[in-house]
């Protein structure tokens, strides 16, 4: 049987972690990884630079959406572009991407924050089809699990880290075989709802009222306080002071 061509676009620890598994994996899938696309994140250091990982196994690295080749698949896992129809079409038989949050409630960036700052009892992680839009497309598999109470936002990237990488390699021969149902996204909003956030909306939440109650102050500092990112803050007579915790 003739090898299937895959296309991986991908950054950041979980992109690099999937990339890792895909290639240890290219004889029982039977494929063939034919391009690695991309962005050198620096605050990751070598650990986690996916075009390292794609020289010692000898894969292409393309160096921009126009470039990419034509293929059978195409996975994407922590990209941050956006295909354009053109780039979808490049995959003959379908262009997937892992979204680290749960579908189609929380499209987007900052889902962790959002569903901690609303109440959320539960997140969870999805595999769905790349369309035009932002993440958008019918879902092929999804995990759910409960947060805990008082959840901090690191913790609830953790547990949706692992719950993504392991979502990844238990459905991958599944996606590389086609061996799945699509669920149109809009016939789940009646249940779960949907949002659509992007990068910069980090920033006002991060802006902390001296007027909010305890409840209130609380959950958005867990909301939004990550190491390694700037904190949550207040201003005092027009002086911006940060919030810091002794949280691990």
């Amino acid at each position: 049987m003739q090898k299937k061509k895959v296309v991986f676009l991908g950054s950041k620890p979980i992109g690099y972690e999937c990339f890792l598994y895909l290639i240890s994996q290219r004889e029982q899938l039977n494929i063939e990884i034919t391009g690695l696309l991309t962005r050198v994140r620096k605050e990751f250091g070598n650990a986690h630079d996916l075009n390292i990982l794609a020289e010692e196994h000898n894969i292409p690295i393309i160096d921009g959406l126009d470039k990419l080749p034509p293929c059978d698949i195409i996975y994407s896992v922590q990209y941050h572009e956006i295909l354009k129809e053109a780039d979808i079409n490049k995959a003959s038989q379908s262009a997937i991407n892992l979204h680290m949050a749960p579908l189609p409630e929380y499209r987007g960036s900052n889902q962790f924050s959002y569903a901690i700052i609303e109440g959320k009892t539960e997140f969870g992680t999805t595999i769905h089809k790349i369309d035009t839009g932002i993440d958008h497309g019918d879902i092929i598999f999804q995990e759910r699990f409960p947060i805990p109470e008082k959840c901090w936002v690191n913790d609830l990237y953790k547990l949706t880290y692992d719950a993504s990488v392991k979502l990844f390699r238990q459905t991958i021969s599944h996606v590389i075989n086609g061996n799945y149902t699509p669920v149109p996204q809009e016939s789940l909003v009646p249940k779960y709802g949907t949002s659509l956030h992007y990068r910069s909306g980090i920033n006002k939440l991060k802006q902390i009222e001296l007027s909010w109650d305890k409840e209130k102050t609380e959950r958005y500092i867990r909301a939004t306080f990550m190491p390694g990112f700037e904190p949550p803050y207040c201003f005092i007579d027009g002086q911006k002071i940060y919030f810091t915790t002794e949280h691990p």
